[in-house]
């Protein structure tokens, strides 16, 4: 089952800077609608003469994202549109950066090496700022969130806590924090480790755990509450708990010592929280829990 078939929360699909589809066509922007949160922004003449020359001479902001992680990002019922509120608010930060933004997807292990390779400018992808991350990343501090633990609806196999996932199957989706985790959870597990099973994006772990071949997946709580609630989904998986397990701050992933990029994004990000346009995005998803007030950067070591 993949998390992309849930059905969108709000219409701000395509603010007015452009979003790219996956595939690689330009989507239509709807300038000024009345359900569009960012309709009231005006282009920052001073912030967008504040990005990075080869940026402005591009005329566009390439973002990478792992689009299989609704309601952050994924793809909508075309299979080719980014949606969530990831492309939304980067849609609005390209507005008042009065620059094209670009969403292209890839697999979330490999989107550090696209950034620091220049492939890309930026990660927006429902990434943790973690000190180890930040060794080769700047963040830009967006959102909060915790770990959620997922199970099949009824809970066959009992699932309570971290510690009863010992000695079971448990999907995770390669190169997050829920696999490390995992690997620390294992000194609790007195002879029974945990079998982790690590899948390449979360729809492809949600499978196992639909399946049968996993008691359980670990991901953040956004998205595994929006799977256990929605309609199309709720009758398959269900919260083993409420907790939230080690809640940490996503990022905007940038390439290490880009300073210039770094200061002009969080200056928008500012923008976008002092108008109220982040907090209507984060509303259209059912999100605003997971808001911050203010912006920090690279907050996992104090910035």
């Amino acid at each position: 089952m993949k998390l992309n078939s849930l059905p969108r929360r709000g219409a701000a699909v395509a603010l007015a800077a452009g979003l790219l589809l996956a595939a690689g066509c330009a989507s239509s922007a709807k300038h000024g609608t009345p359900d569009d949160p960012a309709a009231s922004l005006r282009v920052s003449h001073q912030l967008n003469a504040d990005l990075p020359q080869d940026i402005r001479s591009r005329g566009e902001l390439r973002v990478v994202t792992d689009a299989s992680y609704a309601p952050a990002s994924s793809f909508a019922a075309d299979g080719r549109t980014i949606v969530g509120f990831e492309p939304d608010l980067g849609a609005a930060l390209g507005r008042v950066l009065g620059i094209r933004v670009v969403f292209r997807n890839a697999d979330f292990a490999t989107l550090p090496a696209l950034v620091n390779s220049g492939r890309a400018d930026l990660i927006i992808s429902a990434m943790t700022d973690t000190a180890d991350r930040e060794k080769d990343l700047d963040f830009v501090n967006y959102f909060a969130a915790g770990t959620s633990l997922v199970v099949g609806r009824g809970n066959p196999r009992g699932i309570s806590d971290l510690e009863s996932l010992c000695g079971q199957r448990v999907a995770v989706q390669s190169g997050t924090v829920q696999q490390d985790l995992l690997k620390r959870e294992q000194g609790r597990c007195a002879g029974k480790l945990i079998k982790v099973t690590a899948t390449d994006t979360n729809d492809d772990a949600l499978m196992l755990l639909r399946t049968g071949r996993a008691a359980a997946i670990l991901m953040d709580y956004p998205p595994a509450e929006a799977l256990t609630t929605d309609a199309s989904t709720r009758a398959h998986y269900q919260l083993a708990t409420t907790t939230q397990y080690e809640p940490g701050l996503y990022g905007i992933g940038i390439a290490k010592g880009n300073t210039a990029l770094r200061e002009t994004v969080s200056a928008a990000l500012s923008v976008l929280i002092s108008s109220g346009t982040y907090a209507a995005v984060l509303r259209e998803w059912n999100v605003s829990e997971g808001a911050l007030s203010e912006v920090s950067t690279n907050a996992a070591t104090g910035g």
